[in-house]
This record gives C-alpha cells, sequence and structure tokens, in this order.
C-alpha cells in the first residue's frame, strides 16, 4: 500500500472554488490564504508538508487518486510556506506556470468542507 506523507482536511472551500474545479483546476492553501484568493480556494488544516511532491506520487481526494505528473519548480516551496499550489488536472507533464503541479486528466469529485486531501508515494 502506498505511503502517505501529507494528509489535510479541508475546513473551507471558497465561494468561486467550485467553479475552478469546472476548469480542471482546485487551489490549495492552509490557514495563510490571502484575502483576495480565499473566494478561489480549498482552505485546508495542514502544517508543514513533510516530503516534497514528485512527479510519479498521487494525490487522493476523498479516496480517489490522481497520478502526479509534473511538479513546477515553486510547487514545494509554496506548498511547505503557504500550503499552497495549483494542482491542475490536465494530463500534461508540464507547465509555464512553476507553482502548478499536473495531474492526469480525470474528473475531480466534488470537494467539501471535511474532505480529505492526502499525498501518497
Amino acid at each position: 500500500m502506498a505511503n502517505a506523507y501529507y494528509n489535510v482536511n479541508v475546513v473551507e472551500v471558497g465561494s468561486d472554488a467550485p467553479l475552478m474545479t469546472e476548469e480542471n483546476m482546485i487551489i490549495l492553501f492552509n490557514h495563510t490564504v490571502p484575502a483576495d484568493l480565499k473566494s478561489i480556494a480549498y482552505v485546508h488544516d495542514g502544517d508543514t508538508i513533510s516530503e516534497e511532491i514528485k512527479a510519479g506520487d498521487q494525490m487522493v481526494i476523498d479516496g480517489e487518486a490522481f497520478d502526479i505528473l509534473f511538479v513546477g519548480d515553486k510547487a514545494n516551496e509554496t506548498m511547505k510556506d503557504l500550503g499552497h499550489a495549483t494542482f491542475h488536472f490536465n494530463g500534461e507533464s508540464s507547465s509555464d506556470l512553476p507553482g502548478t503541479v499536473c495531474l492526469e486528466a480525470k474528473p475531480i469529485p466534488e470537494i467539501s468542507v471535511n474532505s480529505t486531501i492526502s499525498f501518497t508515494r
């Protein structure tokens, strides 16, 4: 079984966050979320991530696993500092945006308060 190295619970769903999922994208932040980004973010209770996210790992949303295909140069830094990255479920293996993590292209389950998100290797 895969080993989870980061587990978080969603504590708040921004009013426009579901619109982002319609664009195959989710934006995560911990409690440090800036006010101007809170409406598009899924806010979680996670503290410092213990390991770096790498291509080949999986992001698991309420038990549904998604393969991570690409991790931008700044994504691990922002995850460590702010619990933040943009997760794009587009099937791509590269991105021009350094804070982006690309995952396999499949429908994102509905994410709500108390949803769990984990990263496994």
